[in-house]
């Protein structure tokens, strides 16, 4: 009798639909409760329930459909060369693929159509179109690919997303209409799509110039390859010193933008709330035209309190039996991965060594006898340069701070390996003479705490900015021993530490930490499972504020600061933020993951 449930059967039916789709006989598809993705030729959907209600298998389908359609229509290298470098103009191209890709499907089949719009609701449910009050709030990735599909696929935008769509539609349509009417045209060529894509993101002011150089028969037919390369790393070059300081700024006129470029207009940004908020006609949201080194690390972030505010020894959190009771359980954790943790330790060992590995001159007048020269020695006494040299290592004095994300949504396994690979890293990176601190950043209550007390009795001001009590935790200074610090690992398996997030202020944390050591290479490697969020400051702030203030920390530390920033997202995308990034959906990869991401970066060359 066979044992196989309707899911498997769904999940199998689901498979197929993917293969065919994809046209990719190897596509392998899977059910997850965390966020939808596609690694490669592997599909991760939403879990339906045993009894497969109509509306979640719909929803299984919607991704399923999607991922196989990216696969068979969509270019990833092609994609990344033509990708702008700015973080929302990024954003809004990437969107702008995904509808075509999308539409694609939509046009062929009438089925993948339906799925992909039961999708499409699912997604804008969460989505800060569905709740924006004003045109600030309004995400403009979404608004530009909800267009983009109503003129590819002829289908109006959802419901939810219509009142936030209103905020913004008249200006995106006045701005970039004709690009949009164009781009239906090419649907089938991913190239010239990207060029359109392109020229929709100049006219809506979101990059500068020109994105992508022009093709050949627009421009000099004598021009070498070599010039071409040339004025392509120029461009990155000045995209990258364009920082995202205020990513929803007000649009300036073109002469208002020329004068800011040219230094005349540089104070008039940082202002905590923009001058005019946005009420004036024909001002909307675009990315502002200054250079980062202008900003500083503060932007228009503001804090109501900080009274109640902690950084906290983890050893002051609990007391010495608990600690030790938490750490016998996260050792539990560890017990079948032994044999994985020798072996990842030992590998970031053998490449760290490697690299502080001597090294010697040979046949100089001086120095130590050479052995391999003896006979030499023996032959003819009087002969010279018989003696080696041992060369200076260039290896750097270096330092590594792990900042774990502490927030409720890190519960259960992905906190636990977080602590584990950890662990791992400081006994690993100890023994080769790397210095290691781990931080962790939560709030000290939910939904706010006394600083919100302290805003209700105050009468509620609007836009209070950071509305609860954050708390940044030292599990191990990086001048303390391991052993002396192992126990204070446990304190992340503590029921009722992990709380909500806010990444911009924690990451800045870590930095400024990073910045007071003495080691010339400082190291920053953050692992968060996504967005920062806090129920407290987003419900009387605008829904992008905590997310905004993280992209222009991450923006200016990665611009203008000594320490190298890299992170790792668990079950979310980070590459969104982070220029150096990786995304794992396992969070058994997290600790090979670490070691490959910190080996990469000793393996950097100066």
């Amino acid at each position: 009798m066979s044992t196989e449930t309707p899911l498997d059967r769904f999940k199998a039916a689901l498979t197929g639909a993917a293969r065919a789709i994809a046209h990719e006989p190897e596509v392998e598809l899977s059910f997850t409760a965390d966020t939808p993705v596609a690694l490669g030729k592997s599909l991760r959907v939403p879990t339906p329930a045993r009894s497969l209600p109509a509306d979640q298998v719909a929803e299984a389908r919607g991704f399923a459909d999607g991922m196989a359609l990216k696969l068979r229509h969509h270019d990833s290298a092609l994609h990344a060369s033509k990708r702008p470098a700015d973080p929302i103009a990024g954003s809004v191209f990437d969107a702008l693929e995904n509808a075509r890709v999308e539409a694609l499907g939509a046009k062929e089949m009438a089925g993948v159509r339906a799925n992909l719009n039961h999708a499409l609701d699912l997604k804008l449910r969460s989505d800060p179109i569905a709740r924006a009050q004003t045109r600030d709030e309004v995400p403009l990735s979404t608004a530009i690919q909800l267009l983009a599909r109503e003129r590819m696929t002829g289908e109006a935008p959802p419901e939810a997303a219509e009142p936030g769509l209103a905020q913004v539609r008249e200006w995106i349509e006045e701005k970039g209409g004709a690009d949009l009417d164009a781009l239906p045209l090419a649907l089938d060529d991913q190239a010239a799509f990207a060029q359109l894509a392109a020229r929709l993101l100049e006219d809506l002011a979101l990059v500068e110039g020109e994105m992508m150089p022009p093709d050949s028969e627009d421009g000099d037919d004598d021009d070498s390859d070599d010039e071409t390369t040339e004025q392509n790393q120029g461009d990155d070059e000045d995209a990258g010193e364009t920082g995202d300081a205020d990513m929803r700024a007000e649009a300036q006129s073109a002469d208002d933008a020329a004068s800011e470029e040219n230094g005349e207009a540089q104070d008039s940004d940082i202002d905590g709330d923009m001058e005019a908020d946005g009420e004036q006609d024909g001002m909307l949201p675009v990315r502002p035209n200054r250079p980062m080194a202008d900003m500083v690390p503060g932007f228009d972030y503001k804090i109501w309190s900080t009274a109640h505010d902690e950084v906290i020894a983890a050893t002051e959190l609990a007391d010495p039996e608990e600690l030790t009771r938490l750490r016998a359980y996260l050792d539990q954790q560890l017990v079948h991965l032994q044999g994985a943790v020798t072996k990842l330790a030992n590998r970031l060992q053998r490449r760290l060594m490697a690299q502080q590995n001597r090294s010697w001159d040979f046949d100089q007048e001086e120095g130590l006898l050479d052995a391999a020269r003896l006979a030499r020695v023996v032959i003819s006494p009087g002969h010279s340069l018989s003696y080696k040299i041992e060369r200076d290592t260039n290896f750097r004095d270096t330092v590594v701070t792990l900042l774990l994300d502490n927030s409720g949504s890190m519960r259960g396994r992905p906190i636990s390996i977080a602590a584990i690979s950890a662990d791992i890293l400081a006994r690993t990176l100890e023994r080769c003479g790397v210095k290691v601190e781990i931080l962790g950043f939560t709030t000290r209550a939910w939904k706010g705490g006394h600083a919100r007390e302290d805003w209700l009795a105050s009468g509620r001001p609007p836009m209070p900015g950071r509305l609860n009590d954050i708390r940044h935790i030292i599990y191990k200074p990086a001048d303390a021993p391991y052993r002396r610090a192992r126990t204070s690992l446990g304190l992340m398996m503590r029921e009722g530490l992990l709380k909500e997030n806010i990444d911009g202020e924690a990451l800045l944390w870590a930095h400024n930490r990073l910045v007071g050591r003495p080691e010339e290479r400082r190291i920053l490697m953050v692992i968060s499972d996504g967005a920062p969020v806090d129920d407290s400051t987003l419900s009387v702030n605008n829904g992008s504020y905590l997310e905004r203030h993280l992209r222009q920390v991450i923006g200016w530390i990665e611009a203008h600061s000594p320490v190298e920033l890299c992170a790792i997202g668990i079950g979310h995308d980070v590459t969104r933020y982070y220029a150096r990034a990786v995304t794992i959906m396992d969070a058994e990869q997290l600790g090979g993951t670490m070691i490959e991401q910190l080996a990469g970066l000793f393996d950097t060359t100066d």
